[in-house]
């Protein structure tokens, strides 16, 4: 039987992306009367409605101010994850009781299934998208929402008890959840970022913990045992915890050593597979791979069903994406390398002289080990954006010096071009979210492709 929780309630929906368009869809079929509110001034009403679904754009009411009589009659709100809790809107709200759901949480109250919950600071899309991958493969029904795929309200009433979802949920989407359960959760790691949002490490790592709120020892979360954060969180966890290590020989879970990776049971290994019989490189990867496994396995996939997947997995776009080979010089799209942590990882996966991209908009993070990382490997920081000068400074304390500034990203690539001997290799990593220069990561990753691709042999 349906949920009639919100039959007839007035709800308020803030953000017309992704997330808010779907939202305003699963309300709607859900028989709520949908207010939706875009405080973006740089927007028109008449650009809200065109990004509707056509049934829901007659009875929806647009707003881009929040009148308190609205707020009297709210029951719930569903804020964009861009919306931080503590803004001045959803403080009002709060005031007045109004109920603050997530979108996962609101998709939630309205789906059926098995719910798979992968998050963490880095390698959520490609774990994320194998899974779903594997998870095709074993099941008739599947779904791969959040930050990939479609928004999670989107599909919700779609799913069945026979349905498996696999979703991608960042540390936004967990600050407002309630009675969110998933079946499989995962925290592939917690490093610094988003600080700007969630102001201390203490406060980002309880809103990844957050994605095991109501599991149960019935119940598996996936963590790794190489991440401070995670692997002390794991004797908290009130799932059955299974771990991964890629420099750790586990007793149990799973683990690297050497090429091979294993898996342990009670002090007992068994050989999984070779990481040269996968076509992804770098150990974030390898890890990514023994995440996905354990999720799957966990979800009762066989294992030759699931290694027959990851021996044919191919990068997701933008995460250390081979692009193409011109004059000598090999190109990677690392554009979602959004963080120091995930743009270090870039760096280890390259294995010739680099010329790195970097910098961007500035979410509070510290460059230090970034730029620890660099070695003999990068021997060009080309930077532009926000943090060039932060970053340049960062450079300079530790022993970097050439470096270059350019005004914009056309520039930063032509002189990488111009620069970039044969046998070079010109990464894409900015180690900086894109929103000083372009709408997001994938903008900024397909501007990259596209001129690389233009380039003459």
């Amino acid at each position: 039987m349906r949920n009639e929780e919100l039959l007839g309630k007035k709800v308020l929906v803030i953000g017309s992306g992704l997330s808010g368009v779907g939202s305003v869809r699963l309300l709607h079929q859900v028989g709520a009367e949908v207010v939706l509110l875009d405080e973006n001034t740089k927007i028109t009403v008449e650009d809200i409605r065109n990004k509707l679904h056509e049934e829901d754009c007659d009875n929806t009411q647009i707003i881009q101010e929040l009148p308190d009589e609205i707020i009297e009659s709210l029951y719930a709100v569903v804020p964009s994850p861009a919306v931080p809790l503590d803004s001045v809107t959803i403080t009002r709200l709060k005031d007045k009781n109004v109920k603050v759901w997530s979108e996962i949480e609101f998709a939630y109250r309205y789906s059926q299934g098995k719910l798979i919950a992968i998050t963490g600071t880095n390698g959520k899309t490609t774990t994320t998208t194998l899974v779903g991958d594997i998870m095709k493969t074993y099941f008739e029904d599947t779904y791969v929402v959040g930050n990939i795929g479609f928004s999670y309200a989107e599909r919700a009433l779609e799913m069945t008890e026979k349905s498996v979802t696999t979703g991608e949920i960042s540390s936004f989407q967990l600050e407002a959840v309630d009675k969110f359960h998933a079946n499989v959760s995962a925290i592939l790691n917690i490093t610094p970022d988003h600080l700007n949002r969630h102001h201390t490490m203490e406060c980002y790592a309880q809103m990844k913990f957050n994605v095991t709120n109501n599991q149960t020892k019935d119940d598996t979360c996936v963590l790794n045992y190489d991440n401070e954060y995670t692997r002390e969180f794991g004797s908290k966890c009130p799932a059955t915890v299974v771990y991964f290590s890629s420099h750790e020989k586990l007793d149990n879970g799973f683990y690297l050593d050497g090429e091979e990776i294993f898996m342990a049971k009670d002090g007992k290994a068994e050989r999984v597979m070779n990481i040269h019989d996968m076509n992804l490189v770098g150990l974030c990867n390898v890890e990514n791979v023994m995440a996905a496994i354990a999720i799957s396995l966990a979800m009762g996939v066989p294992m030759n069903t699931i290694l027959t997947v990851v021996h044919g997995f191919k990068a997701v776009e933008h995460r250390i994406e081979y692009v193409a080979t011109k004059k000598g010089v090999d190109y990677y799209n690392d554009s979602k390398g959004t963080n120091p942590d995930a743009a270090i990882q870039g760096i280890r996966a390259m294995s010739k002289p680099t010329l790195l991209i970097g910098g961007g908009y500035d979410k509070g993070s510290e460059y230090d080990e970034w730029i620890e990382n660099f070695g003999t490997k990068v021997k060009k920081l080309v930077l532009i954006g926000q943090t060039r000068d932060k970053i340049a400074e960062c450079a300079k304390k530790h022993g970097f010096n050439d470096i270059e500034f350019k005004d914009t990203f056309r520039d930063a690539m032509e002189y990488c071009t111009e620069n970039a001997a044969p046998g070079d290799a010109v990464l894409l990593s900015p180690a900086c979210a894109s929103w000083d220069m372009f709408p997001n990561y994938e903008t900024r990753g397909k501007i990259f492709k596209d001129y690389v691709n233009e380039l003459g042999d």
